[in-house]
C-alpha cells in the first residue's frame, strides 16, 4: 500500500478550503468527497494535505489517458503559443478543421461524415436533438428511463431521473417520450422495451411525429447498464423502418471506455448521430456531434455554433488523446484492464452478499449493492462504502436510478499494480461498510 501522510502540505499555506468552499459555492453544487485535490498524475491525485488516493473516478470518465497526459500537456502547451481562443464563428483555426476530420473517419469509417464541435455533453446532446428535428421535420424524441444527458432544461427533460436532476427547475422542453431501459437484475427484459415502445406509439405519439430515439450503449449515470446487442439492433431496424434518426449518446462510453472506441461498435450499428465529450478532451471541456454528411448538414448557416465550443486548445488536447489511444493501444489494455477488474469484482460478489450484481462492458464496470435480506437497492450501505473507500484512499463514486450502484471509472493507463490496490482497498471498504470489519 502506497497510501501514506506526507508530513509537508502540498500547498504553501495552511488553508481552509473546504470551509471556504461551503462559504462561497451554492450547496447546490455536491462534491462525493471532502477532499481538495492539488496534484494529479495518471490515476492518482494528491490533496491539499499531501495525501495520495488512487482516482478510480477520473473526472466522471473524462480522463481515460489519465491527468495530466504529457502528450496532452504538450499539445496544449504548444498550442497556447499560437492561439489559445478566436471563436469558430469568427475565424477557422486548423485544430478545430483537423479534430473534425479525425472524427469523421474514426465514426464514419470512410463514409461522409461531418461534426461540430461543442464545449460540454449536454450541449452536444442538445444540438444533436436540434439537427435531427431539422433534418426529420419532427419534433419528438424518445428516451430512456435512467437515462441521463445533462442538466440545462433540455437535457433535464431527456434525463430520465427525477432526483436530484429534476427538483423544482421545470417546466421542462415538450415532446419528449421516455420509455424502460433494459435491465435484467430488475426484471425489464428487451421485449419490455420494445413492447413499451408499441405502446407509446400506439397511445402518446405516431412514429411519424419522432425525429429521433436517443440512448446510451451502456447506461452511465442510470447504473452503467449495457444495452442488449439484439436490442440495439432491434431499435436500429425500427427506426430505419419509420424514418426515425438513432442518435447514440457516447458521452460517457466513448474513446475506449468500454473496450472499443464507441459502444455502439459492440452491437454492430451504425448510428446516425453521436454525441462525444468527457475522455475526448483529456482534461479541457470539448464536445461535439458526429453524424452522416446529409443530416449534418441539414440546419441552416448560423444554426449551430458556440463561443467556446471547439476552442483552439481543447481541440489541441483532443487531437492528443487520439494518439495516445492509438500509440499506447489503450483499447487493447481497456479490454484487459476491464477483464482484470470483473474478475475481482465477482470474487468479491462471492465473499460479500450486498453486491446484488457486477456488470458493465470493457473498463466500465460497477456494483450493485443490495439489503442483504430483501435484495432491495441500499442506497446508504452504498453511501457508507464509498466513504470507507475514500477513508482507505480510493476514490469511487456511486451511481443508478436508486444510487445504490458503485461505478469504476479509472482512466485507461491504470497499472495492474494500482488496479489490484484498488481491489484491497475496495474489499476493506466492504469489509467495514458491511460491519465485517470495524
Amino acid at each position: 500500500m502506497h497510501n501514506v501522510l506526507i508530513t509537508q502540505p502540498v500547498t504553501e499555506e495552511n488553508i481552509d478550503w473546504l470551509a471556504l468552499r461551503e462559504k462561497n459555492v451554492p450547496r447546490g453544487v455536491v462534491t462525493a468527497h471532502s477532499l481538495v485535490v492539488v496534484k494529479a498524475k495518471g490515476s492518482e491525485v494528491w490533496s491539499d494535505e499531501g495525501r495520495r488516493y488512487l482516482d478510480f473516478v477520473g473526472g466522471i470518465g473524462v480522463l481515460n489517458v489519465g491527468h495530466n497526459h504529457p502528450e496532452v500537456v504538450k499539445a496544449v502547451q504548444r498550442q497556447l503559443e499560437n492561439v489559445s481562443h478566436a471563436c469558430f464563428q469568427v475565424v477557422a483555426y486548423p485544430p478545430y478543421i483537423e479534430l473534425a476530420k479525425r472524427l469523421n473517419k474514426v465514426v464514419g469509417k470512410g463514409e461522409d461524415y461531418k461534426s461540430v464541435l461543442f464545449t460540454s455533453g449536454a450541449e452536444a446532446v442538445e444540438n444533436a436533438v436540434k439537427i435531427a428535428r431539422s433534418y426529420t421535420h419532427r419534433s419528438g424524441i424518445i428516451a430512456f428511463d435512467g437515462a441521463f444527458h445533462g442538466r440545462t432544461l433540455l437535457g433535464c427533460a431527456l434525463t430520465g431521473m427525477s432526483q436530484p436532476y429534476k427538483q423544482n427547475f421545470g417546466p421542462f422542453p415538450g415532446d419528449i417520450y421516455r420509455i424502460p431501459y433494459p435491465n435484467a437484475f430488475h426484471g425489464i427484459s428487451p421485449e419490455d422495451s420494445l413492447n413499451a415502445l408499441d405502446t407509446l406509439f400506439a397511445t402518446q405519439t405516431l412514429p411519424e411525429r419522432v425525429a429521433a430515439i436517443l440512448i446510451e450503449p451502456v447506461q452511465g449515470d442510470g447504473g452503467f447498464l449495457p444495452a442488449p446487442k439484439a436490442f440495439m439492433q432491434a431499435l436500429r431496424d425500427l427506426t430505419h423502418k419509420h424514418g426515425i434518426l438513432l442518435i447514440c449518446d457516447e458521452v460517457q462510453t466513448g474513446f475506449g471506455r468500454t473496450g472499443k472506441m464507441f459502444g455502439f461498435q459492440h452491437s454492430d450499428i451504425v448510428p446516425d448521430l453521436i454525441t462525444v465529450a468527457k475522455s475526448l478532451g483529456g482534461g479541457l471541456p470539448i464536445s461535439g456531434v458526429v453524424g452522416k454528411a446529409e443530416i449534418m448538414d441539414s440546419p441552416s448557416p448560423g444554426g449551430l455554433g458556440g463561443t467556446y465550443g471547439g476552442n483552439a486548445l481543447a481541440c489541441a488536447a483532443a487531437l492528443a488523446v487520439l494518439d495516445v489511444l492509438e500509440n499506447e493501444r489503450l483499447l487493447e489494455r481497456s479490454v484487459a484492464l476491464g477483464q482484470q477488474l470483473e474478475a475481482r469484482l465477482l470474487q468479491l460478489a462471492d465473499k460479500y452478499a450486498c453486491i446484488g450484481e457486477v456488470r458493465g462492458v470493457g473498463f466500465m464496470q460497477a456494483v450493485e449493492i443490495v439489503d442483504y435480506d430483501t435484495g432491495k437497492p441500499d442506497a446508504p450501505l452504498t453511501e457508507k462504502i464509498l466513504h470507507c473507500a475514500c477513508d482507505a484512499g480510493l476514490l469511487l463514486i456511486k451511481c443508478g436510478l436508486y444510487r445504490n450502484t458503485i461505478r469504476f471509472l479509472a482512466p485507461l493507463v491504470t497499472t495492474d499494480a494500482q488496479l489490484e490496490e484498488a481491489m484491497h482497498i475496495f474489499d476493506i471498504a466492504l469489509a467495514r461498510g458491511t460491519g465485517r470489519l470495524g
